[in-house]
């Protein structure tokens, strides 16, 4: 069942650990500032959103965010054409677009020193 949390304090499972299903977890604070910490008060950094009218605003705090995908009013999916994955504890690198193909490419380096 879907299910909203709300009075969500650190120290709870469902601040401090990744929840999988339909849980959504209510932190309230106080500001901007506040709200990024809480944001980034996690081991994983998969993604992130921010649900706003203010889309330069939006913009602006995307970049306080410790996380590999950042959705302004969009839940954070994955899409061929975007680069999709993690920081922290949610992985490395990219999968998808062009910096993920290179993933699987081995590139070789020759060096000639000329005399």
């Amino acid at each position: 069942m879907p299910t909203v949390i709300s009075k969500v304090k650190k120290g709870m499972p469902v601040y401090d650990e990744e929840t999988f299903g339909p849980v959504a977890a209510l932190i309230e604070v106080n500001d901007e500032k506040e709200a990024i910490h809480v944001a980034n008060d996690t081991g994983y950094g998969l993604g992130a959103s921010i649900w706003t009218n203010n889309v330069k605003k939006a913009e602006q705090l995307s970049k306080h965010l410790q996380a590999g995908n950042v959705f302004i009013n969009e839940m954070v999916k994955s899409d061929p054409r975007l680069p999709f994955g993690g920081m922290k504890k949610s992985g490395y690198g990219r999968e998808l677009s062009h910096y993920g193909i290179k993933e699987f490419v081995n590139i070789q380096t020759v060096y000639v020193k000329k005399s």
